[in-house]
């Protein structure tokens, strides 16, 4: 039950541009408590890409057009350091209180120190966090995202779990049950991630092409073990169709 004794709260959106931000995004929106403002995004400031997912700014800017949404993206260095990411966010959280944004939505699903990371950042500037997913079931969440009318295509996928012929396909049916048993059917723990052409508050759909798929692994910081495992990840690159 929700609270309409006070006017929306107004909102910005975590948008990566994938499943799990567009399907809390569509609960949030019919949620009369609050009204969503502004979506964000993370991006690779030397390629214009979705920082970890790889999807071409050119998609996000068009999702944002299509959802009616203004758009912000917070440009991060290529080899960012955690350090990076909180100044700059702090930035863009600071403005938002000067907006008079109150709450902050995000698409979590069982990370709780993750939840509890964002919590404590948002805290520093008033602001509160949005988690409408939070502890659902991974499998009755992808149910809900198909019934909806919702349509995803995996862009990224961790060469820790999964191969390259994951990456690339629409994230339907087929492809959840080819998914190893450790693997999270929504890719909770990074084993993969999507970028969303068809969502029922989208004005049009999305066309895309799937382009080159390109294998890239990450520097392990100066400071820390690699691990045993294999960090690398393929990417499809996305082009509008």
């Amino acid at each position: 039950m929700t609270n309409t004794s006070h006017p929306p709260y107004a909102t910005a959106c975590l948008w990566s541009g994938g499943k799990d931000a567009a399907l809390a995004l569509y609960h949030t929106l019919q949620n009369p408590d609050y009204e969503v403002k502004q979506l964000l995004t993370t991006c690779n400031e030397a390629h214009e890409r979705v920082s970890m997912h790889g999807i071409r700014e050119a998609l996000i800017r068009r999702q944002a057009e299509v959802i009616g949404l203004p758009w912000q993206a917070v440009r991060l260095p290529e080899e960012a350091s955690m350090e990076d990411y909180n100044q700059r966010m702090q930035a863009v959280q600071t403005h938002w209180a000067e907006q008079q944004i109150s709450h902050v939505l995000c698409g979590d699903i069982f990370l709780e120190d993750l939840r509890r990371y964002r919590e404590e950042r948002f805290a520093q500037q008033h602001l509160q966090g949005v988690f409408p997913l939070w502890q659902r079931d991974s499998l009755d969440l992808l149910e809900e995202f198909w019934a909806l009318g919702f349509r995803a295509k995996v862009v990224c996928v961790s060469a820790r779990y999964l191969d390259q012929s994951f990456v690339g396909r629409d994230l339907d049916r087929e492809f959840v049950q080819a998914l190893p048993p450790e693997v999270d059917p929504c890719g909770e723990n990074g084993e993969f991630h999507s970028f969303v052409y068809q969502a029922p508050y989208f004005s049009a759909f999305i066309p895309v092409v799937v382009g080159e798929k390109v294998y890239r692994t990450y520097p392990t910081p100066a400071n820390q073990t690699p691990p045993a495992w294999d960090t690398g990840f393929w990417f499809a690159d996305l082009l509008l169709g």
